[in-house]
Formats: structure tokens, sequence, C-alpha cells
């Protein structure tokens, strides 16, 4: 019966067909993973970066809107706080710092 077995002839392996390269889960894993280190990171930090700039070149005078949308002039700010008080029309508020979404310039108007 042994023998049997081993007289017989080892029966054709099929072969799979074989698989472009770029449709393995793998490669599609590494090729995103690379997309986000060369495109995305280098944009976030970009974009962190100028924020910092926006925010510590902040000053007295100077017009903003903030994340809700209030227009205003900053009247009070300190290095170091995080509160700022800015005047919208004939209102005073206090904001943090980081509320500040864009600087539109300085106020060049004067009261006569």
């Amino acid at each position: 019966m042994f023998t049997a077995i081993l007289a017989e002839e080892p029966q054709a392996v099929k072969e799979q067909p074989q698989v472009p390269f770029f449709a393995n889960p793998l490669f599609l894993v590494l090729m995103f993973g690379l997309f986000f280190l060369v495109v995305m990171l280098p944009a976030s930090r970009r974009q962190k970066r100028a924020a910092a700039a926006m925010m510590s070149s902040l000053k007295a005078g100077a017009k903003v809107v903030t994340t809700g949308g209030i227009l205003g002039t900053i009247v009070k700010i300190k290095d170091g706080e995080d509160e700022v008080v800015i005047k919208s029309e004939d209102s005073r508020i206090k904001i943090l710092r980081s509320t500040i979404a864009r600087v539109l310039g300085e106020d060049t108007e004067t009261k006569a």
C-alpha cells in the first residue's frame, strides 16, 4: 500500500494567475502612507507655522475676524496671555487669542 502511494506520480500543481504588484493591498497602503508623508504632512506644518506667525504678530489697532464671524479691532492684547479684548461697534468683547481666524489690516479710521 505504501509503495502504491509512493509509486503514483505527483499531480500537477495548478499555478495561480500572477496578480500585478499594484493590486496588492499592502502596496496600496504603502502608497497612501507615502502620499500622506509627502503631501499632507508638510502642508499642515506650513499652516501651523503661518497661524503661529499671525498670532505672534497681533497688536492693538489691528482689524480681525474671529472664527465666529465677529469683526472687530483689537483694543488690548498682552504677550503671554491668551485673552484679547476687541471692540466691535459699541461693545468690547474679551475673546481667546486662538479664536482669531485672520487679520484684515490696521485700523486707519481716525475719529474727528
